[in-house]
């Protein structure tokens, strides 16, 4: 069963089953959109949070609201594409809490630009360092304080990770590696009683949209989307944290998602078009 270790610092048993009350939880891109949504959707449940990104003043108002909401929370400002970063993230949630029965990693950066038109290679590395290996890094200091607790991984792709998207070739290669790399762990951690749950967002209403990398690397500034006709960051939130709880396999958050799975082994085309199309309409 996955039933959770004792809490080595106060000597409470963690929480049972799907209840994350009192449960210690690190949270990367905890600072703004989805991150934050998940912050405070976990601190109404009563969560010990660990918030990480690089914004300390950001991360500081998050942690107020999140206190606000009856959780509790700590502030470690983190740059996950750095390997020592995330090594002191969770070393320090775990001198905080005296546990670690969560990670949920979702830190991340887009770009927006047909192939073609990228002037500035450079924004392939540095989706991978922060979309793949702002993943890989955290998941590796964290893996023994989760196995200890017999924990609980999290990591919030996106459909782009399970299909081409244009203007996307960046964005979604690094979201294909991080299912590559956790459907492989699964696997290997498989007995040991920690969970490992991959997210699929479709489009959410989210900063990452503005900040994103156009053709010559410097942030659009805009977002593209219409952003009214997109799920909202705290809707996401929600089913981030259900999945967590339920330890899902696999959670799809759109209709079109979970029929383009299926849809795509019989006519690969038609998801071609229909992700072509909704990059086009911006929905």
């Amino acid at each position: 069963m996955d039933g959770p270790g004792a809490d080595r610092m106060t000597g409470r048993p963690a929480p049972a089953g799907g209840a994350v009350a009192g449960s210690s939880i690190v949270v990367t891109g905890a600072s703004q959109g989805i991150g934050k949504a998940v912050c405070l959707e976990l601190a109404g449940r009563g969560a010990r949070l660990t918030l990480a990104a690089r914004d300390a003043a950001a991360l500081e108002q998050v942690a107020a609201a999140c206190r606000e909401r009856g959780g509790e929370a700590l502030v470690v400002p983190t740059d996950v594409s750095q390997p020592g970063d995330c090594e002191r993230l969770v070393r320090q949630a775990v001198a905080a809490w005296g546990t670690l029965d969560a990670l949920v990693n979702n830190a991340g950066i887009d770009m927006i630009a047909r192939f073609d038109e990228v002037a500035d290679l450079q924004i392939f590395e540095r989706l991978m360092r922060v979309n793949y290996l702002g993943y890989l890094y955290p998941t590796y200091y964290a893996l023994p304080e989760l196995r200890r607790s017999r924990g609980r991984l999290v990591a919030v792709s996106s459909l782009a990770g399970m299909t081409g998207v244009p203007t996307r070739t960046g964005y979604a290669a690094s979201k294909h590696a991080i299912f590559g790399f956790f459907d492989s762990l699964r696997i290997e951690l498989a007995g040991t009683g920690v969970s490992v749950t991959l997210v699929a967002p479709d489009f959410v209403l989210s900063e990452i949209h503005r900040r994103a990398a156009g053709p010559d690397g410097r942030p659009l500034g805009r977002s593209p989307m219409q952003e009214s006709r997109i799920m909202t960051a705290d809707q996401c939130a929600r089913h981030i944290v259900k999945a967590l709880q339920n330890r899902q396999r696999l959670r799809i958050l759109s209709l079109r998602g979970r029929l383009g799975r299926y849809v795509r082994l019989i006519a690969p085309g038609l998801i071609d078009a229909i992700a072509a199309r909704a990059v086009r309409v911006g929905k």
